[in-house]
């Protein structure tokens, strides 16, 4: 059977909203740690400020927005009974925000104790997260591409973690019997690849026509897409039963498939986008269109990077990848869908408490309409500023300045929909009471 949104299912608010006004803070951490390295941080992937940066974003902005938006969607798309979501949020939401903390930290101040204590914190919290998540998509009788892909994307999360698990424990311990080259790159593969674009993948199959009102994924793209992605990972993943270097010939055929699948996925995006019944384009849209851009100058820039093995050569290349995937697909993908995420919310919770006498404000209400435009500019600027600054590092101060800023302005976006949900809350609260009086 197809999933049905099951809202009676949704956990307390308050489960969700930890981590959603959790998420930007950490992009403004990474946008202030980026102006402090400066070029510094643009002259390699390896430098102390591009990890520390990347996994500011990675393991606390993305990871915070993406764990609290599947406790919502688990719950509401796939009818899936969550144990006790309240408890799981109150116990991942801390350890995940420490974890991300000691980890930027050990990559900026270079302390190896730092590498194990968030390795241990990551496995307990998302360990945990995973036990309840997978136990829940496991159990429900809801059926359908979403749903599987969702459980792809859980299975993704997990290795991924195993993987980043053992990396920070070889940098911990000073193990140099890893071949840790290859697994970055592995671990890379299956975090934005297996997890976090199977995640984006599966939630578009939903959100892409009910918010955007586009046609629907053609149906053997659906079962094709995810399929694939995982077949090009795991293939990848592969290079790890061979020796350093032994690998190279095939491997730049199975980073060619993958480039295919992820090119194929946001060409078919853009095509349902062209297609849609509404033609007003809003915020969310709009963050999706350059979510979608960018994921296909990724695979083009693969591509250019695979003819001219010269350029692909240069430290420069993969910063350049770099910021096209984490701020140019995955942040825009977030901040569109928290702008439709948590209105809804806030609407829905406040219908729940009401009656037909106090109905709850309209979702437009909830985040204006200028104040989303404005942050959408400021990101998109920053995303500009930020390829800039990778052929050009001056430029690097300030293309963290401006994405500090853009992220400052989400989080003030989510604080004001928050105040406005808890406003209109006691507004309605009053009014039933006064009526029962």
């Amino acid at each position: 059977m197809p999933p049905t949104l099951s809202f009676e299912q949704a956990p307390p608010i308050s489960v969700p909203y930890r981590f959603f006004l959790t998420a930007p803070l950490f992009g403004v951490l990474a946008g202030l740690v980026l102006a402090w390295y400066g070029p510094e941080a643009f002259s390699s992937r390896w430098s102390q400020g591009a990890l520390a940066m990347t996994h500011l974003l990675v393991v606390d902005f993305m990871l915070q927005a993406m764990v609290g938006s599947l406790l919502q969607i688990v719950a509401v798309v796939a009818g899936a009974n969550i144990w006790r979501p309240l408890l799981v949020a109150t116990v991942v939401h801390p350890l995940i925000t420490a974890g991300a903390v000691m980890l930027a930290s050990a990559f900026v101040f270079e302390q190896p104790f730092l590498f194990i204590m968030a390795a241990m914190v990551f496995a307990i919290a998302l360990g945990f997260f995973l036990a309840v998540m997978l136990a829940a998509l496991l159990r429900t009788p809801a059926q359908g591409m979403p749903i599987h892909v969702l459980r792809l994307a859980l299975l993704g999360l997990l290795i991924t973690v195993g993987l980043g698990f053992t990396l920070a424990m070889s940098l911990g311990l000073d193990d140099q019997s890893l071949p840790l080259g290859l697994l970055v790159n592995v671990h890379v593969a299956w975090g934005l690849g297996g997890w976090a674009l199977m995640l984006v993948i599966g939630v578009s199959y939903l959100v892409v026509p009910m918010f955007q009102l586009t046609p629907a994924y053609p149906l053997w793209l659906t079962r094709a897409l995810p399929l694939a992605l995982l077949a090009v990972i795991c293939l990848w993943s592969l290079q790890l039963g061979g020796r350093n270097g032994e690998a190279q010939s095939w491997q730049s055929w199975v980073g060619l498939a993958g480039m295919v699948v992820a090119a194929t996925y946001a060409a078919a995006t853009l095509w349902l986008q062209s297609r849609r019944r509404r033609r007003q384009t809003d915020v969310t849209f709009l963050f999706w269109r350059v979510a979608m851009g960018s994921l296909l100058a990724y695979a083009l820039s693969w591509l250019l990077f695979l003819a001219w093995p010269a350029l692909g050569a240069s430290p420069r290349s993969a910063l350049w990848l770099g910021v096209l995937a984490l701020p140019g697909l995955f942040i825009s993908v977030i901040t569109g869908m928290l702008y439709k995420i948590v209105p809804f919310l806030n609407w829905l919770h406040l219908q729940r408490i009401g009656d037909p006498r106090t109905p709850p404000p309209n979702m437009k209400q909830m985040i204006p309409e200028k104040a989303m435009r404005r942050q959408m500019q400021a990101h998109f600027a920053a995303l500009a500023l930020l390829l800039a600054a990778v052929l050009w590092p001056a430029l690097a101060p300030l293309a963290g300045l401006l994405f500090a800023a853009s992220c400052a302005l989400l989080e003030w976006n989510m604080v004001g929909a928050v105040r406005r949900y808890e406003t209109f809350r006691a507004r309605i609260l009053a009014a039933v009471a006064g009526r029962g009086s």
